[in-house]
């Protein structure tokens, strides 16, 4: 009996060329109101977005001083999960403290 071997090289090309575009970014931002307590303020941007304690007081003065502030900046189902988040909190703690999300102009 005869044996016979036979031996296959295999040879796969798999470059491929992919455009992947950036996912588009939004604004978090608080929107300033006359009765929501500083501290809270501070407390949901520490808790919901895990800024240290001075950047959460810088976010939260300029909310006071300006009316709103930019919290950060997320493609979009990050940025509504987090607005959703804070007035989540607020609710629950009966602040009207309110959140929305905007598209990050270029």
């Amino acid at each position: 009996m005869t044996e016979i071997k036979i031996t296959t090289k295999e040879i796969t090309d798999t470059t491929v060329d992919v455009n992947v575009k950036e996912p588009d970014k939004y604004k978090v931002l608080l929107i300033n109101d006359d009765f929501t307590p500083m501290d809270f303020v501070i407390y949901i941007l520490k808790k919901v977005f895990g800024y240290e304690h001075e950047r959460s007081t810088r976010i939260m003065l300029a909310v006071h001083s300006k009316g709103k502030a930019v919290c950060g900046i997320f493609p979009k189902e990050i940025a509504e999960m987090k607005s959703h988040e804070i007035n989540d909190i607020a609710r629950a703690h009966e602040h009207p403290l309110i959140s929305e999300i905007e598209p990050l102009s270029d």
